[in-house]
């Protein structure tokens, strides 16, 4: 009977396999690295790009910071203008505080109603005045409260004063508010000149 030994072959076919198993891992090996490599060059460019733009950037700023500061310059010197600005309008408003009052109390005084004291505390007005009867007090007080500079007129009261020589007048008092900026100090004394009034004060009739 023939025998064959199928031993060499056996060996030749296991080291054909395990040559065939190691060129698969070794051609793994080699594209993983592959790709590795290519992620890493593809990030060393993406850096390499940022880091570009990065000193461009820097350049940028340094050439333009000049102009940054004198922008930075002009809007401190816009923002201390407005103060002056808003300083002088304010200085203006108390200026022509008294003489709007004034000149409102001037248009808005009935004839034979004067005036005797005038008095300011921010926006609140104080007045006290004589009139010839109520009805001009009365007039007085409702042209007040048409101004567009008066609000809340309200009449604090009256009294018939009788003078000598039979002069007869009603003394009158009342209160208001300043509508807009606050006013300053405006003071008047009972003996001093009378505030702005219409006509003449009459003199006492001579007995």
């Amino acid at each position: 009977m023939l025998q064959i030994n199928l031993l060499p072959v056996r060996e030749v076919r296991k080291r054909f396999e395990a040559r065939q198993i190691l060129l698969q891992q070794l051609l793994v090996l080699i594209l993983t690295g592959a790709a590795i490599g290519g992620f890493q060059a593809r990030l060393s460019g993406q850096i390499d790009t940022t880091q570009a733009r990065i000193h461009q950037m820097d350049k940028d700023i340094a050439q333009f910071k000049p102009q940054i500061e004198q922008v930075e310059g002009f809007k401190k010197k816009k923002k201390e203008l407005e103060k002056k600005i808003e300083v002088i309008e304010s200085l203006d408003r108390q200026r022509r505080g008294p003489v709007r009052i004034l000149a409102e109390l001037s248009d808005r005084i009935p004839d034979r109603v004067w005036l005797t004291s005038l008095e300011t505390n921010g926006s609140q007005v104080k007045m006290q005045g004589e009139s010839l009867d109520n009805e001009l007090v009365a007039m007085f007080v409702k042209n007040l409260g048409e101004s567009k500079y008066f609000s809340d007129v309200d009449l604090g009261g009256t009294k018939l004063d009788k003078q000598k020589k039979g002069l007869n007048l009603v003394r009158f008092d009342l209160k208001a508010t300043l509508v807009g900026a606050k006013a300053p100090e405006v003071a008047g004394e009972e003996g001093a000149a009378p505030a702005p009034g219409r006509g003449a004060k009459p003199a006492p009739r001579r007995g």
